[in-house]
């Protein structure tokens, strides 16, 4: 008898239209859809929003039945957590942009998708590429430990405006939240700009972007980084390549984004 391969979404809840589009994915690529729904303590500073940070699992349910998810994993903190005495840390990718920005929040990260990993077993876990540098340390980890999965990594899915769906827009006033399209709107024409670069103008990379970040300043967005990279390695791009991203963190209002789109629109 055959059975269907499991396909497997991470989550930490407060599902929005971008987590429904990897379970799609999951229950057509594999026949059976699991998904976790666990609040990571591990991934957060003392001074970062966990309490706060929104949690609606009834809703969140009723969601993941709409797409046919056929598994739900809700393990309380406890589980995960007390009396770890092992931390997963992934060198390289981790050290810059979000992992200078969080210290210990990969290392919480890699951790605890080891941990659900080796409880799920699944065959295929699919992540969203929303969290580019996440993505690239869970992509070196499932390769450096030999873990016999098999991973995939969709695109952003956005929100009418461009602004990239996120747990967090809940923060937002639908004023707001329309003020805040303007980081994917500038993303983009800086992309735009950094595509009809000749190679090597490494130069007219940094204008680019030092211009984009003051043009971003002057609107309200506290810009933490904007940098262009290798999304694999995380390295910063010395030249634009064909798999280059712009990557971004910038807080607006009281809420901190994050977002990264590809130089080069895909044929």
């Amino acid at each position: 008898m055959d059975y269907p391969r499991l396909g497997f979404v991470p989550t930490m809840g407060a599902f929005h239209e971008g987590h429904l589009s990897l379970m799609k994915k999951a229950k057509a690529e594999c026949g059976f859809c699991a998904v976790s729904l666990f609040v990571n303590p591990l991934q957060f500073a003392p001074t970062e929003d966990l309490a706060k940070y929104p949690r609606q699992h009834e809703q969140d349910f009723e969601m993941a039945r709409s797409v046919g998810v056929d598994l739900m994993f809700v393990p309380d903190h406890a589980e995960l957590t007390q009396n770890i005495q092992t931390n997963v840390i992934v060198s390289g990718v981790s050290d810059l942009y979000e992992g200078q920005r969080r210290p210990g929040h990969f290392e919480g990260v890699a951790t605890i998708v080891a941990k659900l990993f080796g409880i799920v077993q699944p065959d295929i876990a699919l992540f969203g590429l929303k969290d580019l540098q996440q993505c690239a340390v869970i992509r070196q980890m499932v390769a450096d430990l030999n873990m016999p999965l098999r991973l995939i990594f969709e695109e952003t899915v956005r929100e009418e405006s461009g602004l990239a769906m996120s747990s967090r827009n809940q923060y937002f006033t639908p004023e707001q939240k329309s003020e805040a399209a303007e980081l994917f709107r500038s993303l983009t024409k800086a992309a735009r700009t950094l595509s009809t670069l000749n190679p090597g103008s490494n130069d007219a990379v940094r204008i680019t972007l030092d211009e984009t970040t003051d043009s971003l300043r002057s609107k309200g967005f506290g810009v933490e980084y904007l940098d262009a990279v290798d999304p694999k390695t995380m390295h910063p791009a010395t030249h634009i390549e064909q798999d280059s991203r712009l990557v971004v963190a910038a807080k607006f209002r009281t809420v901190r984004l994050i977002d990264n789109i590809p130089v080069f629109d895909k044929p």
